[in-house]
């Protein structure tokens, strides 16, 4: 019964364990465990008692039992101390604070994309949109000549005006201009 009451609290969650493995990996593990548990628990608490009378009497040299016995009755093997479980609680405890702080971070960083959302939701849908209605939303996608002119080697959004292209003769002139002359190298 008192080597049942050494194991009776087992310290492993096997679910959570069983949750991260694989199944395989899982049960082969919790075989081994189980069987080191049923080894341990089919071994006395105790030592088992040594016949002293018995080696006496079988013995050639008369004190050299008695010797043993005294040495033997004075050992004390200590059992490890534990050193390592405050440690853990110690890692557990900052970890614990640890994913306390970021789920308050995470949740200011979700309230922050819900309250963009929302913003987004209540705008004008794209298609609907003038241009200066998207140079009010978005700024910093717009072209804004005076503040942020675009210098050659123009790129696609540098053309965006009110006609279509194939009908802008200006623009496509512009293209073929810049193409032809190549930037040169000035050191």
């Amino acid at each position: 019964m008192a080597a049942v009451k050494r194991f009776a609290q087992s310290m492993v969650n096997w679910d959570a364990i069983a949750e991260r493995v694989p199944k395989a990996f899982y049960v082969a593990f919790k075989s081994k465990s189980d069987a080191y548990i049923r080894k341990m628990s089919a071994l006395p608490v105790e030592p088992l008692k040594i016949d002293w009378a018995l080696y006496k009497s079988k013995g050639a040299q008369p004190g050299v039992v008695e010797n043993f016995e005294k040495l033997y009755e004075t050992l004390k093997i200590p059992y490890p101390e534990d050193k390592y479980t405050g440690v853990i609680d110690c890692h557990e405890e900052e970890t614990v604070k640890e994913i306390e702080q970021f789920r308050v971070e995470a949740e200011e960083i979700i309230k922050k994309a819900e309250k963009r959302l929302e913003e987004i939701h209540k705008l004008l849908p794209f298609g609907q949109m003038t241009y200066e209605d998207a140079a009010y939303v978005v700024p910093e996608l717009t072209i804004d000549m005076v503040n942020k002119p675009s210098f050659w080697p123009h790129s696609e959004e540098d053309y965006m005006f009110d006609e279509p292209e194939e009908k802008n003769v200006k623009i496509e002139k512009q293209k073929k201009d810049d193409a032809a002359h190549p930037v040169e190298n000035i050191s």
